[in-house]
């Protein structure tokens, strides 16, 4: 998901990214035709991605970083610095665009026809390609993943455990939980409701629509302290009304909304455990992994609940090494993606340094 805890900052990011959309600043992984898990083919499916650093002589020094609900890679990469959470003067970090984001292959770049399920299995084969055919990659040093892109690097661990290293889920979860389904319901019905939506899609920008979905939002993104102490004004905000219509009833007008809805089922479908591999046997699919696992929820994030990730922690069994390390805040699940939030930031920077020194073994 994107960050809009300031207007300042949103319209920043907006202007940037019409001005990187204009250059083009990422590349396109040509797929072809690919067969997806619902039992549908699509046909030349583009997987949009973008590198920051250098790939070293071994191969070894590479970064997974998916993008996260309704995010391009432009609202992700401020992760990515020197001496940052993610230094590209050290890895060769990758960003691939997740299906439905309006980079890769979206309902707003396919056509207008009707727009099959991808699932997260679908986008990370996917992505392996893009690894293995453009680049040569066999060996990844982290996967890291915020929200879905936390899901998606669960997945990755499981499906792929001789090829991941490390992996961090960041405000993620193994599979979407039966109460993150009814959030996203909601958040669906919000979006819906609006006269726009006719005959299964949307066929003009739904205004009310997008409202509706920010207000709804804001109230499961954030947490009960983080509205009871006022934290909205540390980002510059003079009244709880002027949060909500600067920091979210226009967070989503930007996207698509037929994009939006892609994702939606994405997310909601989200099952590491859920292909022929693993026949939706949780444990077995958890026990699969064998890399070194850092479980980072949000402390009081509503939807992606840490005690999910505390449930899966015991089942690592097969993991380098597995530790739960939530982050101490009441910024909910905007904790996982501090843009302007210096101490959950801190926190997020000396956890994967952390992690990047765990050894592995030749």
């Amino acid at each position: 998901m994107i960050d809009a805890s300031s207007e300042a900052a949103a319209a920043e990011r907006r202007v940037s990214g019409i001005v990187r959309m204009t250059q083009r600043d990422y590349e396109i992984f040509e797929a072809g035709d690919v067969a997806l898990q619902s039992g549908s083919v699509f046909r030349g499916v583009l997987l949009a991605y973008k590198t920051y650093g250098t790939l070293n002589a071994a191969k070894d020094n590479v970064i997974l970083y998916p993008t996260s609900f309704s995010a391009q890679h432009f609202d992700t990469e401020w992760l990515i610095q020197p001496g940052g959470v993610l230094d590209p003067t050290r890895y060769f970090i990758v960003i691939p665009n997740l299906f439905g984001n309006g980079l890769s292959s979206s309902p707003s770049n396919s056509g207008g026809g009707p727009f099959p399920l991808f699932s997260y299995h679908d986008a990370i084969a996917i992505q392996r390609r893009l690894l293995t055919e453009r680049f040569g990659i066999t060996k990844l040093a982290l996967v890291y993943g915020w929200s879905m892109g936390g899901m998606q690097a669960y997945h990755w661990a499981a499906r792929y455990p001789d090829m991941v290293q490390r992996a961090a889920v960041v405000c993620g979860s193994a599979r979407c939980s039966p109460y993150n389904v009814v959030f996203l319901e909601g958040v669906k019905a919000a979006l819906t409701a609006d006269p726009a939506w006719r005959d299964g899609r949307f066929v003009e920008k739904p205004v009310a629509g997008f409202r509706a979905m920010g207000r709804l939002y804001a109230g499961w993104a954030m947490s009960h302290g983080f509205y009871r102490d006022e934290l909205w004004r540390e980002a510059g905000f003079t009244s709880l009304e002027d949060y909500l219509v600067r920091g979210w009833d226009t967070v989503f007008a930007r996207r698509d909304a037929n994009d939006l809805l892609a994702q939606l089922a994405i997310w909601q479908h989200g099952d590491i455990s859920g292909c022929d591999e693993f026949g939706e046997d949780l444990a077995r699919a958890l026990a699969a992994i064998k890399a070194h696992i850092l479980l980072m929820p949000g402390s009081t994030d509503r939807y992606f609940d840490p005690r999910d990730n505390e449930a899966e922690l015991g089942r690592l069994v097969n993991a380098r090494s597995a530790v739960l390390h939530p982050i101490p805040s009441d910024h909910g699940h905007r904790a996982g993606n501090p843009v302007n939030n210096a101490a959950d930031h801190a926190f997020i920077k000396s956890e994967i340094a952390a992690l990047l020194d765990k050894q592995v073994e030749p």
